[in-house]
Order: C-alpha cells, then structure tokens, then sequence
C-alpha cells in the first residue's frame, strides 16, 4: 500500500505559483491537491485531457469554458479536455479543491 499525506507532499513548481501538490503522477492519471487562499487564482489554462475537481473546503469559483459558477464542498465538477478551465477563491476562507487529470497529460497545460 502507498499513501500520501497532503501536508508532507512538497509543493510542486507550476507556472501558477501557488500551493499544488501532486498526490498521485501515474501515466493513467494525475492528482493535484490544491490551496487558494483568500483572493488567489489560477491561471487560465487548457489542458490536453479531461480533468474533474472536487472542491474539498470552501467556496471557489471555478471556470469551465464562458461559465464561472462558484461551488459548495463535496461537489464535482467536469471540465473536458481541451477547453479553458481556471480556479479562483473570491471568499474569505481557504478554499481546497483536488484536481484529477485522467490519462496524465503528455504536454504541459496551455497557458491563456
């Protein structure tokens, strides 16, 4: 068995610059556990795969395409491959939302 813990995981390097960190980096998938802080964003980006999230704490809007709509935890959301997709915490509480990349991507996502 292999486990990972979210707070012993190092933060990975992206072009976000924010706190990501990959739980799970197999070629069948990739896992990302991420931390917006009050007033954070990603940058818009385009992924070459589908990616679903699921918003573990708070309230982020999440972009799919021309829809932004802000989530309650314990919601999944799909966003296919292909298409703008960005994360933001307009709140004033932590938002934490992980990030499944299913295959793993062969290209590095597309920045906007």
């Amino acid at each position: 068995m292999i486990a990972k813990s979210v707070q012993t995981t190092e933060i990975a390097q992206t072009p976000h610059q924010l706190d990501v960190r990959k739980l799970y980096d197999k070629e069948s998938a990739q896992v990302m556990h991420i931390t917006l802080h009050p007033g954070q964003a990603l940058k818009p980006h385009i992924t070459p795969v589908d990616v679903f999230f699921y918003v573990l704490e708070g309230t982020p809007e999440i972009q799919v395409g021309d829809e932004f709509i802000t989530f309650e935890k314990d919601t999944l959301i799909e966003s296919p491959k292909d298409i703008i997709h960005c994360l933001y915490n307009k709140s004033d509480a932590i938002a934490r939302i992980l990030v499944v990349k299913a295959p793993k991507p062969g290209a590095p996502a597309k920045l906007v």
